[in-house]
Order: C-alpha cells, then sequence, then structure tokens
C-alpha cells in the first residue's frame, strides 16, 4: 500500500475530520463518521479514494 496522500492533504484532513467529528457529537448526528474515515486516511497517508483516479498527492 504505497502512500498518496501528501503532507498538506494529510493536515487537512485530519483538522476538517476533527472538526466534523466534534460537530457530529455536538449535533447528536452520525456524519462524525466521516469525520473517522478523514481521520484514519490522514494518519495512514492513504486514500484508497484516489486508486480509481491516479491521484497523488505526495508528489
Amino acid at each position: 500500500m504505497a502512500c498518496n496522500v501528501g503532507n498538506t492533504d494529510r493536515i487537512l484532513r485530519i483538522l476538517v475530520g476533527l472538526a466534523i467529528i466534534v460537530a457530529g457529537l455536538v449535533f447528536e448526528n452520525w456524519l462524525g463518521a466521516v469525520g473517522v474515515i478523514l481521520v484514519i486516511t490522514g494518519l495512514i497517508r492513504w486514500c484508497p479514494a484516489y486508486l480509481p483516479f491516479g491521484i497523488r498527492t505526495n508528489h
């Protein structure tokens, strides 16, 4: 599993993911799960959604 998420993308994913998790907790809805996915893909530096499009942000 090769890394396809660059540093800027990684930082944005983690920050936005944490904000979505907090919003999900505050508004008591399931959208926080989307934030968890963003944080995980930011931490492991690999996004499966990028594969079909050949996107790599770690140049």
